[in-house]
């Protein structure tokens, strides 16, 4: 029998912003795909109500919090998961900001803020990763990029700067790491609707210029972001690194739709 190449069984995954949206779908879709998943974030309630969700789908985990902005609190989750499982597998950085507001307006300490979870987050949590995954000689992250990573949004330019820094980020990472059996590789997700941006996207003028943009005519759902997560973090994406895969319903590509 042919063994199946989406398999992550034997596999750990630490998803840090994992607890919510984008990034609490591509928890539960590594757990559902075999791996023992630790999803961290801040809230403390939070990461106990996903890692009974992970418990529930048959895998170990740890229901440990975290914070980007705080290197020694993902220190300590390294530690943690290392402690209980002996090794990372599978990285994911999900944690993520955003504030809309006018450029030329724009207050420093806002525009900081945002690099500094979206951008230096990242790059944090992968110095402290990375390392035993180049040891081991196997590894995949995923860094969650976006949309506006290609293209510019109203108002929101710290954004759209933070997740340009990512697929950067993502590119040199994937460079620097390729003989080491570390792939590095980032998802664009479109417009998914969340408990963070459901009311944007359903009642606004901006959500509805989203959904007219989309080819397929309708919003993502937060399971379709799965199936990336465990494509990219599986053996079948060996040969696959730096690169930054759009899940948007065909927004990138489109011109004219109507």
């Amino acid at each position: 029998m042919r063994k199946n190449r989406f398999e992550l069984s034997g596999r750990t995954a630490l998803v840090i912003g994992g607890t919510s949206g984008i990034g609490r779908a591509m928890a539960l879709g590594l757990a559902e795909a075999g791996a023992d998943v630790v999803a961290a974030s801040r809230r403390q309630t939070q990461v106990d109500e996903v890692a009974a969700e992970i418990r529930a789908r048959g895998r170990e985990t740890l229901a440990d919090s975290a914070d980007v902005l705080d290197r020694d609190s993902l220190s300590k989750l390294y530690e943690a998961v290392i402690a209980k499982f002996g090794r990372i597998d599978i990285l994911v950085n999900a944690a993520g900001t955003t504030r809309r507001v006018p450029t030329l307006t724009a207050a420093e300490e806002d525009w900081q803020s945002i690099l500094e979870t979206n951008l230096t987050g990242t790059l944090r949590a992968c110095q402290i990763v990375a390392p035993g995954m180049v040891r081991q000689g196997w590894g995949r992250i995923i860094n969650v990029a976006s949309l506006a990573t290609f293209l510019a949004f109203h108002e929101v330019a710290a954004y759209g700067a933070s997740k340009a820094g990512v697929g950067a980020l993502t590119k040199s990472l994937a460079v620097e790491l390729a003989r080491s059996g570390v792939c590095v590789n980032a998802i664009a997700p479109g417009f998914f609707p969340t408990a963070l941006n459901r009311e944007l996207l359903d009642r606004t003028p901006r959500g509805r210029e989203a959904l007219t943009r989309t080819p397929m005519g309708r919003y993502g759902q937060l399971a379709e972001l799965a199936g990336a997560a465990v494509f990219l973090a599986s053996k079948s994406a060996s040969f696959i690194t730096g690169q930054i895969l759009a899940v948007d319903g065909g927004y990138l590509a489109s011109g004219v739709n109507q």
